[in-house]
């Protein structure tokens, strides 16, 4: 197999050359052009047919977003957006998902950064995943999102019988996700219906100034209301609370049996928020009546807690390899045996139905 052909647009030289150095530190990664602007980069994009773009969004002229459109209407390659660690950047970042962009990288030093050597294994890991969802979304072309598909593992492992009342009056979905995140989430959340009878937790490792804009973008997409997870917030069912980045999400059951969510910065954990550690306290609180969710991710964040959810007599679903853009964190809870059904990304939502009825 070929290198990974990768087009950097961006205005500064400087960050042209990091970018370059950065990607080409990769043995399977080529940087075949470099574009200025959004002209240059929609010109060089046409020529020279990369696997994928790196797209600044602050440019002269036509900017990132605009030359993103012009790409995805061309189906030319998939964009990986390079944006300022703000919140006013994060607001730009989620319009360029909306618009079809892949995944997002911030600057971690503003608009022109000397610093993005800290985010050089994000950007490696991105670029292959958005190569690999080019391959992909030729391949699912015409798939449904909620079909029948999915195959269940053996249930030999399981230790007790799901409870077939739930004791809250509503089911819990703990959900975590990492890499390939914001696009493979729009392939199952929006098919979820709005009288679902579960809350829904979600963890999608992201920096802390992203999370209340993709809150907003779901939420916006969704029959179910999305909210960015905040102390103190009651928990009811039809609802997706969002992990803050920064923080771990966390399920509290007060004195007179209502639930609210912690969102403390402890424990140290390479993830914040982490999957593992929200998915325990939706198990803790909920036992059998919650549905653990394992999806595209680097890494295996999640996977054991999959496994205690199963062992615990609750729902386990994991993304299949066929789907998975980045075949991480499902592969290890498959592996250990925490995956009671395995689906493709667009069979997920039926699964999670399924599991609440």
């Amino acid at each position: 197999m070929g290198k990974i052909r990768v087009l950097i647009c961006d205005d500064s030289a400087l960050m042209r050359t990091s970018l370059k150095k950065i990607v080409e530190s990769a043995p399977d990664l080529f940087v075949v052009g470099t574009a200025r602007d959004g002209v240059d980069a929609v010109a060089k994009a046409r020529e020279l047919h990369p696997d994928v773009v790196t797209m600044d969004i602050n440019m002269p002229g036509m900017d990132g977003i605009t030359a993103l459109q012009v790409i995805m209407a061309e189906n030319i390659a998939p964009v990986v957006m390079v944006s300022s660690l703000t919140q006013e950047g994060a607001q730009v970042t989620f319009e360029a998902l909306a618009l079809g962009a892949f995944d997002c990288v911030p600057k971690p030093g503003g608009t022109v950064s000397v610093q993005m050597g800290s985010v050089a294994n994000e950007i490696i890991i991105k670029v292959r995943a958005a190569a690999k969802a080019g391959t992909l979304a030729r391949l699912s072309r015409g798939k449904s999102p909620a079909g029948d598909g999915g195959h269940t593992a053996p249930r030999a492992f399981l230790k007790k019988k799901r409870n077939p009342v739930s004791v809250h009056g509503f089911k819990a979905i703990a959900m975590g996700i990492s890499t390939g995140g914001p696009k493979t989430l729009f392939e199952v959340l929006p098919f979820l219906p709005r009288d679902l009878n579960a809350a829904i937790f979600l963890v999608q490792h992201m920096p802390p100034t992203f999370t209340c804009s993709f809150a907003q973008r779901i939420d916006a997409h969704s029959p179910m209301k999305c909210v960015e997870a905040s102390v103190g917030m009651p928990v009811e069912p039809g609802t997706i609370y969002l992990g803050k980045g920064g923080s771990h999400l966390m399920v509290h059951t007060k004195a007179d049996g209502g639930m609210i969510l912690r969102t403390p910065n402890r424990p140290e954990h390479s993830f914040i928020p982490s999957v593992d550690i929200m998915m325990s306290s939706v198990l803790e609180v909920f036992g059998s009546d919650t549905v653990g969710v394992l999806m595209t991710g680097m890494g295996d964040d999640g996977a054991d807690s999959m496994v205690k959810i199963r062992q615990a007599g609750g729902a386990t679903i994991a993304e299949s390899e066929e789907s998975a853009i980045v075949f991480g964190m499902p592969r290890e809870a498959i592996e250990r045996g925490g995956a009671q059904i395995v689906s493709p990304s667009w069979e997920i939502a039926n699964q999670i139905i399924k599991a609440v009825k």
